[in-house]
C-alpha cells in the first residue's frame, strides 16, 4: 500500500467536476479542496486551532524556505513538521522549485540541479532533485512534490521543450531518491508551458514514470486567465481519473471554480493571506478594500452573508482602524475571514457537485461577486 489513496465518489452531470476523498496518514481530505499556504511552517497570523475552526483539512508548507531556515534537520529532530508546528492534519510540501526559479539572476540551472544564493544572506546553495527529496523526507509531509523546472511566461517553444524534458529526467531521479513511499506520497508535475503538444508530451512522460498523484505546474505565472483555462481544458483530461489532480498556485474564487469545472481536485495559493495583510477582504459581493476611507464609519460586517468569527464580532470600521494603525489584529481578522470564505466556497462547491448543479452555483456566485459570466 502507498501512503495515500484517492476515491472518486461522483462526477457532476452538469459540469464534469469531481467529488472525491483523499486518504492520507494524517486523515481524510474531501475534494475538491483549497489548501491554505503555511510557507514557513505557519499559515501567516493563524494558529493551528484557528485553522481547525475554519475546517482547514490540509495545509501547505515550503521546502525552500524551511531548508533555508530553520533547516530540515532541525525539523526532523523535532519529530517532523507535524510535531514541530503542532498540526495533526495532513500537510503537503512543495519542492521549492518555484521559489528557486523565482530568484532569477541569483540562480543557475544545470542538469544536476540549481545553484542559487539565499534571499536571506546571499550564501551559496545547491538543490538537486535528490536534495529536494532528502529535505522533504526529513520534513515528513503526507504529500511531497517532485523537483521541477517552472518555465516563465512568456517563453519560447525550444526553451519550454528543454525545460519539460529536464523536469521529466528530474522526476525520475526524485522517484529513485524517495525513501518513505509508505508514508509520504510523491506527486509528479506536468509542465509544457502554453503549448498543447508539449503539455501532452509532459503528461505522457510523467505518467509513464508513475506517481500516486499529479500536479499541473507552470500556470498562474502571468498568463491571461483565458489562456490558463484553455491549457487546463486540454491538460486535465490527460491525467488519470483514479489519481488526485493538483493545480499549483491558484486561489482566486473564479479560478477555483473554473479549475474544479475542468476536473481539478486540489488548489493552493498565498492570495487570501497576502491580500488580508494589505487590508483586502474577499466577500460574497466581491473584494472589499477595507482600508479605504469609505469604510471609516461602516459599522457592518466584512461580509453580511458570512458567519465566521470575524464577521460575527467586528465591523469594517473597526477593522479599517486596526489596519490604518498597523495593529496585528487587523491582518489576523481579515486573514481568518478570507481563508474561511475560500474554504466555505469549496464546501459549497462540493455540495453543488453532489447535487449536479455546479454550473448553476458558479453562475449565481459570479453574478454576486461581480465577475463577468
Amino acid at each position: 500500500m502507498g501512503a495515500i489513496r484517492f476515491e472518486l465518489i461522483k462526477t457532476c452531470k452538469q459540469s464534469g467536476a469531481r467529488l472525491g476523498k483523499l486518504y492520507t496518514p494524517h486523515g481524510e481530505i474531501q475534494t475538491p479542496i483549497f489548501m491554505p499556504v503555511g510557507t514557513q511552517a505557519t499559515v501567516k497570523s493563524m494558529t493551528p486551532q484557528e485553522l481547525k475552526e475554519i475546517n482547514s483539512q490540509i495545509i501547505l508548507s515550503n521546502t525552500y524556505h524551511l531548508y533555508m531556515r530553520p533547516g530540515h534537520k532541525i525539523v526532523e529532530k523535532a519529530g517532523g513538521l507535524h510535531k514541530f508546528m503542532n498540526w495533526d492534519r495532513p500537510i503537503l510540501t512543495d519542492s521549492g522549485g518555484f521559489q528557486v526559479f523565482s530568484l532569477g539572476p541569483l540562480r543557475k540551472i544545470t542538469e544536476e540541479g540549481v545553484e542559487f544564493r539565499s534571499h536571506l544572506d546571499g550564501s551559496k546553495h545547491f538543490i538537486s532533485p535528490e536534495k529536494a527529496i532528502e529535505i522533504q523526507n526529513s520534513l515528513g509531509a503526507d504529500i511531497i512534490m517532485a523537483f521541477d523546472e517552472c518555465a516563465p511566461y512568456p517563453a519560447d517553444r525550444d526553451y519550454v521543450k528543454n525545460s519539460l524534458e529536464r523536469t521529466t529526467r528530474w522526476a525520475k531521479r526524485c522517484k529513485d531518491a524517495h525513501k518513505n513511499s509508505d508514508r509520504q506520497a510523491l506527486f509528479g508535475i506536468v509542465q509544457g508551458g502554453m503549448y498543447k503538444d508539449l503539455r501532452e508530451q509532459s503528461a505522457k512522460e510523467i505518467m509513464d514514470i508513475g506517481f500516486p498523484g499529479y500536479a499541473i505546474g507552470g500556470l498562474s505565472v502571468g498568463e491571461p486567465k483565458e489562456l490558463m483555462y484553455e491549457v487546463l481544458d486540454y491538460t486535465t483530461p490527460l491525467l488519470p481519473k483514479d489519481k488526485p489532480r493538483y493545480l499549483m498556485g491558484v486561489g482566486s474564487p473564479d479560478d477555483l471554480l473554473e479549475g474544479v469545472i475542468r476536473g481539478v481536485d486540489m488548489f493552493d495559493c498565498v492570495l487570501p493571506t497576502r491580500i488580508a495583510r494589505n487590508g483586502t477582504a474577499m466577500t460574497s459581493q466581491g473584494k472589499v478594500v477595507v482600508r479605504n476611507a469609505q469604510y471609516a464609519e461602516d459599522f457592518t460586517p466584512l461580509d453580511p452573508e458570512c458567519d465566521c468569527y470575524t464577521c460575527k464580532n467586528y465591523t469594517r470600521a473597526y477593522i479599517r482602524h486596526l489596519i490604518k494603525a498597523n495593529e496585528i489584529l487587523g491582518a489576523r481578522l481579515i486573514t481568518y475571514h478570507n481563508l474561511y470564505f475560500l474554504l466555505k466556497l469549496m464546501e459549497n462547491v462540493r455540495n453543488a457537485i453532489k447535487e449536479d448543479r455546479l454550473l448553476d452555483y458558479k453562475n449565481e456566485f459570479f453574478r454576486k461577486y461581480g465577475y463577468t459570466l
